[in-house]
């Protein structure tokens, strides 16, 4: 089954979403940073990534610019899961590469529908 990579600075919300995957059989991997989730990407290359915007320091938004500009991960789908839900913050996120955009709480059928189309 494929992997995916939370990167997301809450615990809390991580497990949320890791719970969810596992029960649809996916392998999750989870980094509490921006910086931790590039590096879990370049090392273990997941099929596809959940980014969260807001966290300290590098935000969601700049890792996800990254990962689209490195030739090892550049090719990894990216789906945006904040609590950010202007409309120009999903402008944003897609324009840095994110394949979509998810508020949290997402709809459970809605974001697994997305992730098997992208993986």
């Amino acid at each position: 089954m494929a992997t995916i990579l939370i990167v997301d600075d809450s615990p809390t919300e991580a497990e949320v979403v890791r719970v969810m995957l596992e029960s649809e059989g996916y392998t999750v991997l989870w980094a509490d940073t921006a910086d931790k989730g590039i590096k879990t990407a370049e090392e273990k290359h997941p099929d596809l990534i959940l980014m969260d915007v807001v966290m300290p320091g590098m935000s969601g938004f700049q890792a996800t610019r990254k990962l689209m500009r490195n030739p090892d991960t550049r090719d990894i789908p990216i789906l945006m899961l904040t609590t950010k839900d202007q409309e120009s913050d999903r402008a944003w996120g897609l324009r840095n590469g994110a394949r979509e955009y998810f508020v949290k709480p997402p709809e459970k059928e809605a974001l697994l529908a997305q992730i098997k189309t992208l993986i």
